[in-house]
């Protein structure tokens, strides 16, 4: 197999650490995070390049990957698996817990697909993963700020899907349930599931739609998106 580029936000720790993790051997990947030390610390432990990067910042986002293409040539695939978490009743955050989630989860989420489009389309080529959740197709009480902003993506994500025409750029996502990660950990709250998956069962889907080929017109589970947008 060639090596290909992927660069993988959120891959300080969960998911997108393990999604790296599966790629770094064989590709290169670079890893991206808003927490210098954290950064610093995956990029050692798995052997790949990392970048600190804001993606609720624009000119962040837009700097970032420019500057992988300069180091790595043509982007093949981005995973985006970071997010915030924004747990309990709508009326019990704060203004500043509120502004920081639709920051993250909606503008950053925005940002990336953007910038990372616009690249796919100028090459004519590419994959971008995006994970969802559950929730975002099934209610649950105490996570209304949290869903509403993961399902803003859902919602771009499946427009960018119907719009590409083409099987030579793939816009994709996954809608994984309950996974004990770093999510709530960040912002303090506690972990309450009993039954969940672990993250490195849910990276080898991710990267199983990563790696693609453009020659590949089924991409996932239940739903079946095609390719061109088309279930």
């Amino acid at each position: 197999m060639n090596p290909r580029t992927f660069v993988v936000d959120g891959g300080t720790s969960g998911l997108g650490m393990e999604v790296a993790r599966i790629l770094a051997p064989e590709h290169r990947v670079v890893i991206l995070g808003n927490v210098p030390e954290e950064v610093s610390r995956a990029r050692d432990e798995l052997g790949c390049d990392g970048i600190v990067c804001d993606v609720s910042r624009s000119e962040q986002v837009r700097d970032t990957l420019a500057e992988v293409v300069v180091r790595y040539g043509p982007i093949d695939g981005l995973a985006h698996c970071a997010a915030m978490w924004a747990g309990g009743k709508l009326e019990d955050l704060s203004p500043e817990t509120i502004r920081a989630a639709v920051e993250v989860n909606v503008l950053g989420t925005a940002f990336l697909l953007h910038e990372a489009l616009i690249r796919l389309r100028e090459q004519g080529y590419g994959n971008i993963v995006y994970v969802s959740a559950l929730a975002t197709e099934v209610p649950r009480p105490g996570i209304p700020l949290y869903r509403a902003t993961k399902s803003f993506g859902t919602s771009l994500v499946e427009s960018l899907a119907e719009a590409q025409g083409t099987n030579s750029i793939k816009v994709m996502e996954i809608h994984p349930g309950p996974m004990h990660t770093r999510l709530q950990e960040r912002v303090g709250a506690d972990f309450l599931d009993t039954i969940f998956a672990l993250p490195e069962q849910v990276a080898t889907e991710v990267v199983r739609l990563l790696l693609l080929g453009a020659d590949d017109l089924y991409v996932s589970g239940q739903k079946v998106l095609r390719a061109d947008g088309r279930w």
